[in-house]
């Protein structure tokens, strides 16, 4: 069955389904055989045209066309003769197939690999959330050194550091938000919501860091 351009050919495949009334099934069987060449024929009438409007290489394509033209239609008309309906499935030619090979390929292996680095990453984000869970937690118990200490002393060193770094930026973060105070103090903007607002965060920050002690 040509494809269009001609260049190309569809393969059908045609599945048929006879039936027939007040008739038993030796005779049905004989009697579609010999009826068979002229059932493909109607087939092949009804499928050229359409078959010519579809590309090479969009089997599918013509294979949904077909069977929504075809699904539910019978032949022949008279219906005290066995009757038959049909199923086709279309191939592309074999040299179509050969070309497609290295496109599915490609994609395949595109489509895999981005799968394995979507897994990665969702992996990596779990594992982060995981250890910063773990650090936090032992940041905030006044064993942590000595419980760091258990789980190795590469763990110990790495935890170490941690804490020193997050001590060492809350000063830096305290006089920031002092500075802030006080400079809208020093704009005469008086007692605003805004002013209050940072204020109340550098407060609640150095009571939380032990630093509520510490002078101007």
């Amino acid at each position: 069955m040509p494809a269009k351009g001609d260049a190309f050919d569809f393969r059908l495949h045609v599945v048929y389904l006879w039936t027939a009334s007040n008739m038993g099934f030796e005779e049905l069987r004989l009697r579609a055989e010999r009826l068979l060449p002229w059932a493909g024929g109607i087939v092949r009438e009804r499928a050229v045209d359409l078959a010519r409007e579809h590309e090479p290489h969009r089997a599918h394509d013509l294979e949904r066309a077909l069977n929504n033209l075809l699904m539910h239609q019978r032949w022949p008309q008279d219906a005290s003769l066995p009757q038959f309906g049909v199923h086709l499935r279309v191939s592309p030619d074999e040299r179509v197939r050969e070309r497609l090979r290295p496109y599915w390929e490609e994609r395949i292996e595109l489509e895999c690999h981005h799968e394995l680095q979507k897994i990665r990453a969702w992996q990596a984000d779990d594992l982060t959330r995981r250890w910063a869970a773990v650090l936090q937690s032992l940041e905030d118990d006044p064993v942590t050194g000595h419980a760091a200490r258990l789980a190795g002393e590469q763990f110990a060193e790495v935890f170490q550091r941690y804490v020193v770094e997050r001590r060492d930026t809350v000063p830096d973060l305290v006089s920031l938000l002092r500075e802030a105070v006080k400079g809208h103090g020093d704009l005469g903007l008086g007692p605003s919501e805004y002013t209050q607002a940072w204020d109340a965060a550098l407060r609640t920050y150095e009571r939380q860091h032990g630093l509520s002690g510490r002078t101007n």
